[in-house]
């Protein structure tokens, strides 16, 4: 056993916690626990794994910090999808292969060092090694004073280019902006490396994985292949357990102040950076607002979303000021967070990161030269994302807090294609608003808006999921009459594993383990049924959407 090298235990459905008993396999150099749903904090025989130089621990539900990581000369790193909160430690950030999206992670600066404990050098692998040159004092001196010299020249040559020219430094427009519905998004691109990784992965599923051996850690269940139904969801734990986020910061944004905890941002800086708010630059429209792309001469892009006037009598500053105080307090990987707002002249606007892969709605419904095709486990990872992001907003926050406008055009996806749901903490304008959500998205008992409720947005979830699975969109009048509403043609044959595979978007061209389109189609059964009562909780919902894409060991339809 000293002698392992590498450990690839892997979408074995192992739970429970790891055990301090890694401080012999000083060996191991390849790790793979991911897939699981093991839990607690990372051990401290980590530590001891000195020749470690891939560790995969991603969709777990490991907590605390990864502290414990960072004397590990780690050349590859996943921790994504857990329940890590705490700093990303310094030591980690230069890593080559670094995933750690989908955690509770603090921002700003990481807290000192504790008093009498120094603060550990910031150094990998390759600096260790660029120190054995030996250079002397006296040499390393020499060559910082000509950098320095050599800063001065650049500095001042750049200050004097930027007096002369400053426009130069504005971004072309974009060649495919066009309107679209209301989302804090952008462009078609993107990156050679997401759709290279979206491309292997297309073809690794056309392959059988191998399965690997077991832990002795104990099953999350003794049955295999257990469909999902109403049964299971009575028979659940309480959702206490069930929460993908338990760390305190979380626990109460909408009691805290409602003091504005973003910048503002002048009108005459937005009027600038948007072109004055020209239509070219329109990214999208909804019943709040509209949406601009700004451009600033540093390259800097942003979203800014407009607030309709008719939401306040005269502006009414201080009643928009407090929204925001609320809204900038929201705060999860998986929301699309307020970075800024402006509240001038009776115009009121939230400013928004940009995000240039675009919505959800663009890759499932645009089809041109720039579509992009989203593979089966990219889908299941942004129905995830989404997921944890409405419980967040259900569940963790207190009070609760409605969404009201669940849709695929209000969920973006980052660089790393992980989604982030837009317009959180807007449901008061939605419930001023006289339009409703879009034709399919709309739950049966919402006849009026006092009707709505969480489980209301779990519909709205639903049929998004729909969506994922099938690739239409939720009402489509080019279809024929009784394939118009997507829940209604759908519903009946979400628990049919021969019509289901049918059903599946073409663009996935059959690759996908049926076993989990089935669970993910069980799942979504659950969320679009007809009474609310019967629809499960969010936290219900994460837990189900995690299970659906875990595979058995040993069987031939793995992918």
């Amino acid at each position: 056993m000293t002698e392992l090298k590498s450990m690839n235990l892997n979408h074995n459905k192992l739970s429970g916690s790891l055990s301090d008993l890694f401080g012999k396999l000083t060996k191991l150099t390849k790790m793979d626990l991911s897939y699981n749903s093991i839990s607690g904090s990372l051990p401290q025989g980590l530590k001891s794994l000195s020749s470690l130089s891939k560790l995969h621990i991603q969709n777990n539900q490991f907590t605390g910090s990864i502290n414990v990581l960072a004397d590990l000369e780690l050349d590859d790193l996943n921790v994504a999808n857990n329940q890590f909160n705490g700093w990303i430690p310094d030591e980690l950030k230069d890593i080559k292969n670094l995933e750690t999206g989908g955690n509770s992670w603090s921002t700003g600066s990481a807290p000192p060092p504790p008093p009498g404990q120094k603060a550990k050098p910031h150094t990998r692998k390759s600096d260790k090694e660029s120190g054995k040159s030996g250079l002397g004092i006296g040499a390393i001196a020499g060559i910082l004073l000509g950098v320095l010299l050599l800063l001065g020249v650049i500095i001042a040559l750049l200050s004097r280019r930027k007096r002369s020219s400053p426009s130069s430094h504005f971004l072309e427009e974009d060649k495919f902006s066009r309107r679209q519905p209301f989302t804090p998004l952008a462009s078609q691109e993107l990156s050679s490396s997401v759709r290279a990784n979206m491309q292997e992965e297309f073809r690794a599923a056309e392959k059988h994985l191998q399965t690997s051996s077991s832990m002795a850690l104990k099953r999350l269940n003794s049955e295999r292949h257990k469909s999902f139904n109403e049964k299971e969801l009575k028979n659940a734990p309480p959702s206490d357990h069930l929460k993908s986020f338990n760390d305190k910061e979380f626990a109460n944004p909408m009691k805290q102040s409602s003091s504005v905890k973003v910048d503002h941002y002048p009108l005459a800086d937005l009027q600038n950076a948007t072109g004055n708010f020209a239509s070219s630059r329109l990214l999208g429209e909804g019943s709040i607002g509209r949406v601009y792309m700004a451009k600033y001469p540093d390259g800097k892009v942003l979203a800014v979303q407009k607030i309709d006037s008719s939401f306040f009598q005269d502006g009414q500053c201080t009643e928009f000021t407090e929204i925001v105080g609320k809204i900038s307090n929201l705060h999860h990987p998986n929301i699309a967070e307020v970075i800024g707002y402006c509240s001038e002249q009776g115009q009121n606007m939230l400013i928004f990161e940009y995000f240039r892969n675009g919505s959800l709605y663009e890759f499932l419904h645009v089809s041109d030269d720039f579509s992009k095709p989203l593979t089966w486990n990219t889908r299941v990872r942004i129905a995830l994302g989404a997921a944890r992001a409405l419980e967040y907003l259900h569940e963790v926050c207190s009070p609760s807090c409605l969404h009201r406008n669940i849709r695929t055009s209000n969920i973006v996806l980052d660089a790393e294609l992980n989604s982030r749901l837009c317009e959180c903490g807007m449901a008061m304008f939605h419930q001023r608003s006289s339009k409703n959500l879009d034709a399919g998205y709309t739950a049966p008992e919402c006849t009026k808006p006092s009707a709505y409720t969480s489980k209301s947005d779990v519909y709205s979830f639903g049929v998004v999921m729909l969506e994922l699975l099938t690739g239409r969109k939720p009402f489509d009048s080019s279809k024929p009459r009784l394939e118009q509403c997507l829940v209604e043609w759908a519903s009946p044959q979400l628990h049919d594993l021969d019509a289901l595979e049918q059903m599946a978007d073409p663009a996935l061209r059959g690759l996908y383990p049926p076993k989990s389109l089935s669970r993910f189609a069980n799942v979504t059964a659950l969320c679009v049924q007809s009474e609310p009562e019967f629809r499960p909780q969010m936290s219900e919902v994460v837990r189900l959407v995690q299970k659906s894409n875990m595979s058995q060991r040993g069987d031939d339809d793995d992918y």
